[in-house]
């Protein structure tokens, strides 16, 4: 199937997905989406099963737009830059130690922690996997996904500061938890001996490099955009920097994430404010929206897609099981134990961890990091753990974190 091909059969089940949701279903994006995409996978496996080779078609739609490819060197740059553009960085500031501990240590520990606690609970049912893949697996599903998080949070009713916290730490954590991944893959795939040394030299590089070179290439964008009163070349100025800046930090080995989200709290927070005219600034705010808005409806159409290319068996769905609720108390200790170092410094809402535990969301991000293992019994088993975390994230967590909120 050509790409010209996958794009239009891709916008087409998305235009149709959202429609029936905004004028019939009425539920979040994020959810509607997944909801729908997971009942048409499951009715082409159906079709299948009947003699309908119906799902080798999706299957082909899915190889031509390659995931992995597509969400971390594709939709991630632009959605983490139309995310960050409208973070008000003065009520961040407000959150900095507690998004700081959790996109950092919160990130570290639930890793270990998930890890640890799937290799016994798989070893107790006889379920084989390593615990350096069970490790892997703790680094690629502890980051909460900002896609899926900033979609839910923006229809319910959280307190702003709450708000601040889960967008702040979803934002920022991708980067500890590609660092960890890289890691961990590296000593499981070719033996490599990494010291504490050499891990806290690429984290600095990778996450404070990437800070650094966000800042860079937003500066220039901003003083590329100063006096500029020509929306549509104030448009291709920050096209050209998603596009250009992300590309040049992954050359450079640096957190491209993390580059595109510190270039947008700067574009976002003193670019539109400071030196854009008022048509300027609200053209470029309809354009991002519309980015943002469609962006995350196909990623969350492919999320729901992508059901067909993980083939599972009764041990599989057991260790998914397992899984879910290895990850949920993972998170819940990992952020416990991150927001009682600053509970002396910073006052929080109650119940906050019962909250950030239940709004931690995963995504895209873990299942296209899934993807990204070599191929092998342990890749096999970790995407169909991987995929049912994070379809219960979205669905069952997404549709339940505003009645939680409402019951605080």
């Amino acid at each position: 199937m050509s790409l010209i091909h996958a794009i239009a059969i891709l916008s087409i089940l998305v235009t149709a997905f959202s429609y029936i949701n905004y004028r019939y279903i009425r539920l979040p994006d994020s959810v509607g989406l997944v909801v729908m995409a997971l009942i048409l996978s499951f009715s082409l496996e159906i079709m299948g099963g009947l003699g309908f080779a119906m799902e080798g078609y999706a299957a082909l739609l899915l190889k031509s737009v390659n995931f992995n490819q597509t969400v971390l060197h594709g939709m991630l740059g632009f959605l983490l830059f139309a995310a960050a553009l409208h973070v008000n960085l003065n009520d961040l500031a407000q959150q900095r130690w507690s998004v700081l501990l959790l996109a950092t240590l919160g990130v570290v520990l639930s890793t270990f922690i998930t890890g640890a606690l799937l290799w016994l609970a798989l070893s107790a049912v006889d379920i084989r996997l390593p615990l350096l893949y069970c490790l892997i697996f703790g680094a690629l599903i502890s980051p909460t996904d900002p896609i899926a998080v900033l979609s839910i949070l923006k229809s319910i009713g959280a307190p702003k500061n709450l708000k601040m916290l889960i967008a702040g730490e979803a934002l920022f954590n991708d980067g500890v938890a590609v660092v960890m991944f890289l890691i961990l893959l590296g000593v499981a795939t070719g033996g490599a001996d990494i010291t504490v040394g050499e891990v806290t030299l690429m984290f600095l590089k990778e996450a404070l490099g990437g800070a650094l070179f966000g800042l860079a290439a937003g500066g220039m964008a901003f003083w590329m955009l100063k006096g500029l009163d020509h929306y549509p070349l104030a448009i291709m100025i920050t096209l050209a920097l998603v596009t250009g800046g992300y590309a040049l930090a992954e050359i450079l080995h640096l957190s491209a994430p993390i580059a595109m989200v510190v270039a947008g709290l700067l574009i976002g927070n003193y670019g539109r404010v400071l030196i854009m005219t008022k048509s300027t600034r609200r053209h470029l705010d309809i354009f991002w929206e519309l980015v943002d808005e469609i962006l995350n409806a196909v990623l969350f159409v492919l999320i729901g897609l992508e059901v067909l290319m993980v083939a599972y068996t009764w041990g599989h769905l057991i260790a998914s099981l397992i899984a879910i609720l290895v990850v949920m108390l993972a998170r819940f200790i990992s952020v416990g134990l991150s927001m009682g170092l600053v509970r002396g410094v910073q006052r929080f809402t109650p119940n906050a961890v019962k909250i950030l535990t239940w709004g931690g969301l995963r995504g895209g991000v873990s299942v296209a990091l899934a993807l990204a293992l070599p191929p092998g019994p342990q890749r096999d088993l970790i995407l169909c753990i991987t995929y049912a975390v994070v379809a219960f994230s979205i669905v069952v967590q997404g549709l339940t974190i505003g009645k939680l909120l409402a019951r605080e």
